[in-house]
């Protein structure tokens, strides 16, 4: 007998993701399930779909522990992860001079970005944040593609964690910056969908 197909669930509300979808469902025999919104991302609804892997490639809300006790649940962090752990990731790198950093794919767990690390990739911060965030799609992608196909492991955070804290949009007043260089920061990094200019 033939074995059942998987299921794996999507969960992210950016557009830039949309091809990414499309992509995976391309590339992977499986039963795609998608949620873009909040109100589709419940333990109920995950109860019906009853998804083998959850993969969160960007969410900017707590997933309750109805969700990820129950579900293996893998977000990715666009932090060399325990460093950068918490809100606005891009823009706390580039405000902080980086310009390379790795995405962490992580388990959800308790706390914020403080799971299991799965496995970790390269990305420039080169570019828009438009720019930056549609080369980390093609990397998640590969990402996911290696986990459904490894099932690795995950290993514990090591180091001293760095706290980001989300910005706020009055953080991104350029009217005290200093050099060209800073005003070109701080307008890239809010350059996509999404966010205040």
């Amino acid at each position: 007998m033939a074995d059942a197909l998987k299921t794996y669930l999507l969960v992210t509300e950016k557009k830039w993701h949309d091809a990414m979808f499309a992509s995976l469902q391309n590339k992977l025999t499986a039963n795609w399930v998608r949620c873009s919104a909040k109100e589709e991302f419940t333990a109920q609804n995950l109860e019906k779909i009853k998804p083998d892997l959850v993969f969160i490639p960007h969410w900017s809300y707590i997933i309750p522990s109805a969700i990820y006790s129950h579900f293996e649940c893998i977000v990715f962090h666009m932090t060399d992860l325990p460093y950068g752990r918490g809100g606005s990731p891009l823009q706390n790198l580039i405000v902080r001079g980086h310009t390379e950093t790795k995405i962490s794919a992580i388990r959800v767990a308790e706390g914020i970005d403080t799971g299991p690390v799965y496995l970790k990739a390269p990305l420039l911060l080169e570019g828009s944040a438009g720019e930056i965030f549609f080369r980390s799609s093609a990397i998640i992608e590969k990402m996911i593609v290696e986990i459904i196909a490894t099932r690795p492991t995950p290993v514990e955070q090591r180091g001293e964690p760095v706290i980001f804290k989300r910005r706020k949009p009055e953080e991104s007043n350029i009217a005290a910056l200093e050099t060209t260089q800073q005003v070109y920061d701080y307008i890239r990094m809010l350059d996509a969908e999404g966010y205040p200019n």
